[in-house]
């Protein structure tokens, strides 16, 4: 699988974002609000991969994540080929998807996440790019 991006939970994505860009030297090139997920997100080009800021917009999985561990590393998201195809083959392989069916992410994607627990502690996302 090829990496699309790394998910970062912030508080504020207008205090987050200088470091990023001004520091860094990374460029947004793509911004929106994911109601479905009560967040806002931003993507900056890293390379041929992206950062991902979100920062929540109501209660969901983002709020509640930095109320128990704060700010900083939320998910990792491969690039999935066929969705539906990827998300079989990883419940037949003991590591069934949160979602049974895929659901809508950021940038007009489907989206699905594996629990932690199958990562050791980390939040995998796949991204459909079918």
């Amino acid at each position: 699988m090829k990496l699309d991006h790394v998910g970062i939970a912030v508080s504020s994505i207008a205090e987050t974002l200088p470091f990023y860009q001004k520091t860094l030297g990374l460029a947004v090139f793509h911004e929106e609000s994911v109601a479905a997920q009560n967040v806002r997100v931003v993507f900056l080009k890293a390379g041929e991969s992206s950062i991902e800021l979100l920062e929540p917009t109501g209660e969901g999985a983002v709020a509640k994540f930095l109320r128990e561990r704060g700010p900083g590393l939320h998910h990792v998201a491969f690039a999935a080929a066929n969705l539906r195809a990827e998300m079989s083959r990883l419940a037949q392989a003991g590591a069934p998807p949160l979602e049974k069916e895929p659901r809508p992410g950021s940038r007009g994607h489907h989206v699905c996440f594996l629990h932690p627990k199958h990562a050791k502690g980390t939040l995998i996302e796949l991204v459909g790019h079918d």
